[in-house]
This record gives C-alpha cells, structure tokens and sequence, in this order.
C-alpha cells in the first residue's frame, strides 16, 4: 500500500475507500465502480477483486469514464468513476458538466492525489481542482480529512441523489476523527475543539495538522478552535460565520490547495456577506507551479507541515 501523507505517528488504515465501498456495495447491488487505468492508486483494487462483474475498466481514458458513469447513471445504477484528481478537473471537465453535472446525474467522482499529496510535480498536483470545480452547478464537492471521514464520507454520498466530487487520500491512511466526538453529514462542519485565541477553519489533509498544531501551540499557551469542514460545497456557512463571529480570535483558513478559489475565499466571502470581519489569514498553497520532490520536504517548503503551521501562527499573533 502507498502511504498519502505522514502520519505523524497516529495509526492508519489501508484503503479506507475501497473497504467503504465494499460495505456499502454489499448492501446496495445498485453500485458499479469505474476506474481510468488506476485502481490500484485509487484504492478501487478492494472493490474489483470482491465485484469483478460490477467494476469496469476503462484504460487511460477519462473522459469516456466519465460518459460511461453518466450512461449506468441512467440506467439506474450508481457509479464511483475514479482517477487522479488533475485527470478529472483538467482533463475531463467537460464531460463532467454536460453528461453529469448538467443532468444532476448520481455519479460519484473520487479521486486521488488532491493538492499537494504527491511529489511528481505539476503533471500530478491537482493544486487547483476546487478552484475548478466550485462553480460547477450541483455539483456536491467533499474533502475528507482522514481514514475515518473516508469511511464515513463514502457512505454518505452513496446514500446522497446526485452528482458528487470527492478528494480521496489513498492507500495506508492516518486515522485521528476517532478520537473526537465526529460524525460526517454532507453540508456541515464539526468543532473537533475550542479555543479562545486563534480559530483554524480546515478541510482535507490539513485538519490533521491543524489539530497537531494545536496542541504544540497549547504548549506556548496559545488556545486553538478547529472547525472541520469536510464539505466544500454546499458549506457550511452559518457554522462558519458563528464561529468567526466570537470575538477575540485570529481565523486562519487552512487547506491543501491553492490559496485561489478554494476554502480560504469561500469562507471570505461568506464572512464578508455576512458582514464578520475577523483578523482573516490563510495556509494555502502559493498560486504557482510547484516542485517535484519528496513529499515531507514539499510541506515544509510551501507552508503545509505541522511545524510550518505552528510558526505562522505564532508571526501572525506575534505581529
């Protein structure tokens, strides 16, 4: 199994998707998986080698997947057509659009490697894709931030009617929502904990790192709130405006994608509509190409690592 991202030393859980997706397959003969030549890196070998007769493999071609999806779509069934997040935002938006999201199709698109989850470089790096997809009508977009939202999230949108985008980390994936009161519901955020100086708005990836911060930051008595907010679109955002709206406290944004388009303006805009006005920042990625290299040192060079997290907090109070 391949490993997504540093656990940290928090136990993980090999391929939380393929092993949902079983469970939920079990019990709904309705759904079929698809993948573009990539279901070992999808995790969607689990599901394939338990329903061959239900899983389709269609080689290095997204956009037909995806007009195959729409196809079983409608005839009834519910299809996971998976790929690598770039493949789907870039190369087969279009499809996407017209044969799903025009017709609110009950598809689910779940796809690896989401922001800056592998080290091979822009070809690989889909550190725009929510940027891409939020103006998409109907279009329900989540980002899971670990192998128990994984697990839950798979089962929620098999159960939700219509067309759905999901972020997926892959292979041997951390574990830590199981050590919180949580439990995933499409369209709402979760306050994992409270704080009173500093209020981390996260998704993906980057709640992981936004609850370690925390607690080194409660080390240097700096309190810490982290708000979860699994679901990209529709957001969450009278949970969001009632927890920026608590005075006092810095709210960072902290996402594992470009700071153009994603989470960080999402929440500015809903804020500013709402007519909040908190010390705003954001831990995003840079809007630029990024390097190819080893995953660790990519975080650290572009912000998204527990000790980068934690020092940025400390400038912005500090200043």
């Amino acid at each position: 199994m391949i490993a997504s991202l540093d656990a940290g030393g928090a136990p993980t859980v090999d391929a939380p998707f393929g092993h949902a997706l079983n469970e939920v397959a079990r019990h709904n003969d309705k759904i079929v998986a698809l993948t573009a030549d990539l279901s070992k890196y999808t995790d969607l070998h689990v599901f394939a080698a338990a329903n061959p007769s239900r899983f389709y493999q269609m080689g290095m071609a997204e956009q037909v997947m995806i007009s195959a999806a729409a196809g079983l779509a409608r005839e009834g069934f519910t299809p996971f057509a998976t790929t690598y997040a770039v493949f789907a935002s870039r190369r087969a938006y279009d499809f996407i659009c017209m044969a799903i999201a025009e017709e609110s199709l009950d598809v689910k698109i779940v796809c690896a490697l989401p922001g800056l989850t592998t080290g091979y470089g822009p070809s690989h790096q889909a550190t725009e894709d929510l940027a891409i997809f939020r103006g998409l009508p109907n279009l329900t977009i989540i980002d899971p931030c670990d192998a128990t939202d994984i697990q839950m999230a798979t089962r929620a949108i098999a159960e939700h009617r219509g067309p759905v985008y999901m972020r997926l980390l892959r292979g041997r994936v951390p574990n830590v929502l199981h050590q919180y009161d949580y439990r995933f519901q499409i369209g709402r955020a979760s306050l994992l904990r409270d704080g009173g100086d500093v209020l981390f708005i996260a998704t993906g990836l980057m709640t992981m790192r936004a609850l370690e911060a925390a607690k080194r930051l409660r080390a240097d008595g700096i309190h810490c709130a982290v708000l979860h907010v699994p679901t990209i679109k529709p957001l969450d955002a009278a949970r969001i405006r009632d927890e920026a709206a608590k005075a006092g406290r810095l709210v960072v944004v902290a996402e594992n994608h470009t700071r153009i388009g994603g989470l960080g303006e999402a929440v500015a805009a809903e804020l500013m509509r709402g007519g909040i006005h908190p010390r705003f920042c954001q831990i995003a990625l840079p809007d630029e190409f990024l390097d190819a290299g080893a995953l660790p040192t990519l975080h650290d060079r572009y912000g998204l690592s527990v000790d980068a997290v934690a020092a940025r907090v400390k400038q912005w109070l500090e200043a």
